[in-house]
């Protein structure tokens, strides 16, 4: 079952440039991690593939072994795992985000971006 668990997770990553493996849907997420990195990258117009784990529990256990990651939700940007809720956070309020989509080229609102720093900012 991992294997081909792991198949179908290295299909969607080859397959797209931005996939989030979540509960739930971009539209409908299962959790608030979920929620909070789907968020993001919907605030920042960023075109990526959900991935639901609660449709397929191969898929679920799978994609933490995949990774060596133990948490969902897990984002893979070309390829490359970047991290979980904690990660992208942080990622996003420092501006590690942005270079690293606009390195990889992949598109995203780079004012979308700039405002969630600055409404963090202000909220300190």
């Amino acid at each position: 079952m991992t294997d081909t668990a792991h198949e179908a997770i290295k299909a969607d990553i080859d397959a797209n440039d931005v996939v989030l493996f979540m509960k739930g849907t971009k539209t409908a997420p299962q959790c608030g991690f979920s929620h909070r990195v789907a968020g993001v990258l919907r605030y920042l117009e960023v075109d990526f593939k959900d991935v639901n784990v609660l449709a397929d529990e191969g898929l679920r256990s799978g994609i933490k072994s995949f990774s060596d990651w133990p948490t969902i939700p897990q984002l893979y940007v070309k390829g490359e795992f970047v991290g979980g809720c904690d990660i992208i956070t942080e990622m996003t309020l420092s501006g590690e985000l942005d270079s690293l989509l606009a390195t990889k080229g992949v598109a995203f609102n780079k004012e979308a971006a700039d405002k969630i720093r600055e409404a963090n900012t202000a909220d300190s």
